[in-house]
Order: structure tokens, then sequence, then C-alpha cells
């Protein structure tokens, strides 16, 4: 495998960082998860456009442009010759010493991984998943917005672990007042008579690239959607439920804390988002 690291494509052993970097010291950097489908990089420039977002909201010099990052994304999975794949775009503040002071990194760091991911066997996305709600609350996003896709992953690994441990390979995360903010790494729809609704980033989910598609999607299914305010109680009644992310794609959920979510199997408007999803990867984006 070869691996894009600060203009140079190198072999994935020998792709290494410093000890001394600030994003393994400090989680400090931002990052994107962007996919590819049949040599379609599906919506690169929203995925590249929320990376200068994050970095500018860390204050992060990106060390390309847009156009740059594109070319050396699309270039890395030509180099290891793939058509399909996951991409791991990461931009970290840099080698520095070990104190915080981000100024003290003079260079950031630029990595860019192309390579395959599974995240749940298919046989979830046929029947769905059996989810919980975990102890471990999502960040305020007054301490740090969850708009901003940064490194630091701590708080949803402490709920990936909880959720392991109560048997569930995804979980719901509420925020400090109790609205369902996110999953550990997806965000999360419910459908209720007819209708799509999702939270809000200001409850403490991401703006995620797979979640705009899924309600840019509704609207022309003609499937009413909204953002809104979500309890567990809310999933627990609603007539069905799936999982958003680059890395899940689509995926019913049809059971939460031991709750049977609508008939238990992935209903109707689950499997249209979904399908029309699928159609959508191969036309939406930049081919390589």
């Amino acid at each position: 495998m070869k691996v894009y690291l600060d203009g140079k494509f190198v072999d994935s052993a020998e792709a290494k960082v410093s000890v001394f970097d600030h994003g393994l010291l400090y989680g400090d950097g931002v990052f994107e998860g962007i996919r590819l489908y049949g040599g379609n990089i599906f919506r690169l420039d929203e995925h590249l456009e929320r990376l200068e977002y994050s970095a500018k909201a860390i204050m992060l010099d990106l060390p390309l442009t847009r156009a740059e990052l594109a070319e050396a994304t699309c270039e890395t999975c030509r180099q290891n010759g793939l058509t399909d794949a996951y991409i791991r775009l990461v931009v970290t503040r840099g080698v520095g010493d070990l104190g915080l002071a981000p100024w003290l990194c003079p260079k950031p760091t630029l990595f860019i991984i192309a390579s395959k991911i599974s995240l749940y066997p298919k046989e979830y996305y046929e029947n769905g998943l059996a989810i919980v709600t975990v102890p471990t609350r999502r960040i305020n996003p007054a301490a740090l917005p969850p708009t901003i896709k940064s490194l630091n992953y701590m708080n949803n690994i402490l709920g990936k672990i909880e959720a392991k441990q109560f048997g569930a390979l995804e979980a719901i995360m509420l925020n400090d007042q109790g609205y369902v903010a996110e999953c550990t790494a997806d965000n999360v729809f419910i459908v209720h008579k007819g209708e799509l609704i999702t939270p809000a980033a200001s409850q403490g989910a991401l703006k995620g690239v797979t979640r705009s598609t899924i309600m840019d999607l509704a609207k022309e299914l003609n499937i009413p959607i909204r953002e809104a305010d979500m309890t567990r109680y809310d999933i627990w009644v609603a007539d069905e439920c799936f999982l958003t992310g680059s890395g899940a794609e689509v995926i019913p959920a049809v059971k939460l804390d031991g709750r049977v979510i609508g008939t238990g199997k992935p209903g109707p408007v689950t499997q249209r988002v979904l399908a029309a999803f699928r159609k959508r990867v191969l036309v939406d984006g930049t081919r390589i």
C-alpha cells in the first residue's frame, strides 16, 4: 500500500510521523473519512470544504489548496489501484515541543490513506442493528463544537467501549440535556408517521456528508424531513430508524435498549432511502 505523506508516496511500512507531532501528543488536527465508489470519490468537494472549515476553526493552516488536496486524494487511490475504498485524509498541527502551544509547530503534517473498510457485517445491512444508549454523554457544543471534525475522538471511543460492554456494535450518545446527539460514529435518523427526523448539529451532531446527502435525497423522494430535538423515547416508538456515515453508509437499526423499533425489520422508507443512496454515490463526486 502507498500512503501520501507530506508530498510523497511511501510504502505503508515507511509512513511514519514524529512522536513529537501534536496530532499524536494532543489530538491536535483535523480529518475526513471519504468514500470511493466505482472510481468516483463521493462528494469530495464537500469533504474538503468541511476540512477547510474544521482547520479554520482551530486556526490550522492547511499546507495545500483545495484543488491540490483533491488531486493528492485522487492520486492516492490511483497509486493503490483502487476503485472502491475508504479514504482517510489527516492534517495534524505538526511537530512541536512537549507544550500545548500550537504556534510552536511550524509545519502541519498531511497524510492520506486509501484502503478497504468494513464497519459492519453484511447481514446487519439486511436485518438491522440492535443498538443501545450509553452512559457517556456527548461533549457540549459550547465546549467543543461537533462541527469540528478533530482528531480527538476520546469521547466517541468511550461510547464505543461501553457499546461493546453491552454487546452492541453501535450506540446512541445523549447530550448533557438528555437529548439524542448522534451515535459513536454515525448520525441517526428516525421515521415517524412518514416523516424523517434527525437531531440538529446544535444538539451535538456532526454535520455528516452522508447525513446531508440523505436530507437531499429525502426532498427528491418527496419524504418530509426536519431537524428536531429527539429523546430515546422518540426512537423507541419510531416506525423506523437508520444510521448514516461515510464508513457505515446507511444501515438500519431495529432495536434500541431492548425495545423493538417498528416491526423489528428494515422499513420501507429506509429501503427507499438506501436504494437512492446507492445510486447517488456512483454519480455524485469526482472521478479519479
